[in-house]
């Protein structure tokens, strides 16, 4: 990657399009929404593995060389003058592959208080309430019980994320890692914005945080979710009360484990309200 590659992943309905909307601005940087990249990226691995019986004529090398000519191939003319942020939830859980194909690259992880990122997902179902969503399964017999259960298993919306991220914040490539909370991004995004340019190693660039644009109107209406990936023009924190019952709500008390001192054995950057 001539200009080199950075990588946006984290928790869902954390600021991650948000913050691709923000990062566009700059003509220097290439960024958006969850791009075709990662489940490429997945395909070839399953197509290199041992489950394919020709895989044993594939060496190290070569293995390492297809992955790298990916992304080379897929942003094409884009690498050759701009800065590429790809976005991905799986990128957390491959940092061990992708820190040894992209030595440089930094992975900016979006996180947020899991009770409200189930907030928001329940929200959006329920702005969209004569269109079953795609999130599950384009079910429309569910309840706020069996949605918040599903996006929370270990392959749901937010339980794999989550456990991705876990994956890379207490693995030995946790120090390529920076976590931006979401509430750090909407309340002060000009502060947020600089600690990420300043881990990246990217010059500054003031950005217009009362005019952002970004939506993927298409794709969220194929999956009956309007509105998924359309942020507003203005960067600001907005409270509200919460659209669940309270049981749910507090169900993920204990799971924001990166604001736990003790977890962050390696000392990974996380930019906090304030």
């Amino acid at each position: 990657m001539r200009n080199g590659i950075h990588f946006i992943s984290g928790l869902p309905r954390s600021g991650s399009t948000l913050l691709a909307g923000i990062l566009r601005q700059n003509p220097r940087f290439h960024a958006g929404m969850t791009s075709p990249v990662g489940s490429m990226y997945m395909g070839l691995e399953q197509s290199m593995s041992r489950r394919n019986e020709t895989a044993v004529f594939i060496d190290p090398q070569q293995r390492r060389e297809v992955l790298s000519g990916l992304f080379t191939n897929y942003y094409g003319d884009i690498q050759s003058s701009k800065v590429v942020f790809d976005t991905n939830r799986l990128w957390c859980a491959k940092l061990p592959a992708l820190t040894q194909l992209f030595p440089d690259a930094k992975t900016i992880c979006c996180v947020r208080d899991v009770n409200w990122i189930m907030d928001s997902i329940e929200r959006l179902v329920r702005r969209n309430a004569f269109e079953p969503s795609g999130m599950f399964g384009f079910e429309s017999g569910g309840t706020v019980f069996s949605r918040i259960s599903a996006a929370a298993s270990s392959d749901g919306l937010v339980g794999y994320a989550l456990d991705a991220l876990k994956d890379g914040f207490f693995g030995e490539q946790a120090p390529s890692m920076i976590l931006v909370e979401y509430e750090a991004l909407v309340s002060n995004p000009g502060r947020a914005l600089k600690m990420i340019y300043d881990f990246v190693g990217e010059p500054w660039l003031a950005h217009d945080f009362d005019n952002v644009e970004y939506a993927a109107d298409e794709f969220d209406l194929a999956l009956g979710a309007p509105g998924l990936h359309t942020i507003r023009r203005k960067v600001e924190f907005i409270g509200r009360q919460t659209v669940l019952p309270p049981q749910l709500f507090h169900r993920f008390d204990d799971d924001m484990f990166w604001r736990n001192p003790e977890a962050n054995r390696h000392q990974v950057t996380i930019i906090r309200p304030g």
